[in-house]
């Protein structure tokens, strides 16, 4: 099993530096909800297919390689509140060895 260390701020701005296995073929948002760092049903409600935006996240360093985003994370980011330059759907990255040391926060929910 191979696990790599992310940090993830949560809504209330508490940090959590977390293990996720890269291993588990997991995205960012199962970690997330697997650490129960966003109350049950406030994130993740597609159940990670990009069609919703309850899982944004900010990404704070952005050195790390991330996937390019797909045409659909684009259109509902679009569509979503509260997107920054760094928005991305933490369901559509997923957990793999060059994401160790990232930061993440996650976006305000929506109104």
């Amino acid at each position: 099993m191979s696990d790599i260390k992310i940090t993830i701020i949560d809504r209330e701005g508490e940090a959590h530096t977390v293990d996720a296995p890269t291993d588990m073929n997991m995205n960012l948002m199962e970690v997330i909800r697997s650490y129960e760092l966003a109350p049950e049903g406030t994130i993740g409600i597609c159940g990670g297919m990009a069609m919703c935006a309850s899982c944004q996240c900010y990404i704070l360093n952005l050195e790390h390689m991330l996937p390019e985003q797909s045409i659909e994370e684009e259109d509902m980011l679009d569509q979503a509140f509260f997107v920054e330059e760094n928005s991305r759907l933490s369901c559509q990255i997923p957990i793999t060895d060059d994401l160790d040391g990232l930061e993440v926060k996650l976006a305000p929910e929506s109104m």
